[in-house]
């Protein structure tokens, strides 16, 4: 149950913020007022839906069912703008991006809406359905801090050598003898911590750099199940780290072609991170089905690449050709973008 209410308010939490960046313009209400008002907030006379000063709206309602859909309408941005979006999201993403840019703008979700909207629905699915990193793991997955007199000795001799290294010019042979040294080390090391038991050993993780080693490193081998934890409630919270990361790539696949902006590229990203983040919400739910994992896995490799090609030639106004080599070098830019973006958590959960 702990579960489900933490998905029910990380997907409040997303319907929220996406009010915040795009409030209710271009929304139209039920009610048509046949005469002239007068805006009870600044006291205007117009005719229309809406305030021009102030915006509010003609119609003021004092009712209990006013207030549920105030509730719906606002926390979970069920409007008519989402109806419109989302059809074109799914199966037209790149007449919905062309024509977000070229200027239709109140009749669709803006795309940082909705991508706030659906990462923190993703997250809120991800917590009901029971998908999570494993926070129960041992203190000493990666090796333990109790040594025995050998590794003692071992491990004062291979923080000398480190110390002898960080002290030495980038180019000196002498810190290739020194890493071959601490390579040796590592060994002598796991050997002395598990005599007989092939299968314990325990290999230390140094980068050569101390900051990073007792920063980063000695968290993730002193508490690993917290610092998975950190990865994971970090990955929502700086999911939208994913939009900056991603443009360059993007903007250098176009650098020859003027009549796109940089701006064009991140309404591109955010949109195609919303359509993800809407896919893998299905995906967990499928994977609770009986022998829905592997429908999960097969809608993922299909509908994912379909969408990004179909976006990409829809968007762009490229020929086939032209879509596809943009294709293939933007899934290798993807990995590349994931793996910054893991280095990015891994980095904040250091703090």
């Amino acid at each position: 149950m702990s579960g489900l209410g933490e998905g029910i308010g990380a997907a409040i939490e997303g319907g929220l913020l996406a009010r915040a960046v795009e409030p209710r313009a271009g929304e139209i209400g039920s009610h048509s007022p046949a005469s002239s008002v007068t805006c009870a907030n600044c006291g205007t006379s117009y005719h229309g839906h809406f305030c021009p000063e102030c915006g509010q709206k003609a119609h003021i309602h004092r009712s209990l069912a006013a207030i549920g859909h105030d509730i719906m309408h606002g926390v979970l941005h069920l409007d008519g703008k989402l109806w419109e979006t989302l059809p074109l999201l799914t199966f037209k993403p790149g007449e919905l991006t062309r024509r977000y840019i070229t200027g239709e703008r109140a009749k669709f979700v803006s795309p940082m809406a909705m991508f706030l909207f659906t990462v923190f629905a993703m997250f809120a699915v991800f917590q009901m359905v029971g998908i999570g990193a494993p926070t129960d793991l041992a203190n000493d997955l990666f090796g333990s801090d109790d040594d025995n007199p050998v590794q003692t000795e071992v491990r004062s001799q291979m923080e000398a050598l480190e110390k002898e290294r960080a002290t030495l010019p980038a180019k000196s042979p002498r810190r290739a003898q020194i890493d071959s040294e601490l390579k040796g080390l590592n060994l002598v090391f796991a050997k002395a911590g598990s005599p007989g038991d092939e299968t314990d050993k325990v290999v230390t993780f140094n980068t050569g750099n101390s900051w990073l080693d007792h920063k980063l490193l000695e968290k993730w081998k002193n508490n690993p199940g917290l610092m998975l934890y950190k990865l994971q409630a970090n990955g929502y919270k700086f999911s939208w780290l994913l939009i900056p990361l991603s443009v360059p790539f993007l903007w250098a696949m176009f650098l020859w072609r003027r009549q796109f902006k940089a701006y064009d590229h991140a309404v591109f990203v955010t949109y195609s991170l919303s359509f993800m983040s809407l896919l893998f919400i299905v995906m967990s739910i499928l994977s609770t089905i009986p022998d829905g994992g592997g429908w999960s896995a097969m809608l993922f490799f299909v509908a994912a690449p379909l969408h990004l090609y179909k976006q990409l030639r829809q968007a762009y106004g490229l020929s086939r050709f032209s879509a596809f080599w943009r294709f293939c070098v933007l899934i290798f830019c993807m990995q590349i973008v994931v793996l910054l973006f893991l280095i990015v958590l891994g980095l904040l959960g250091a703090f």
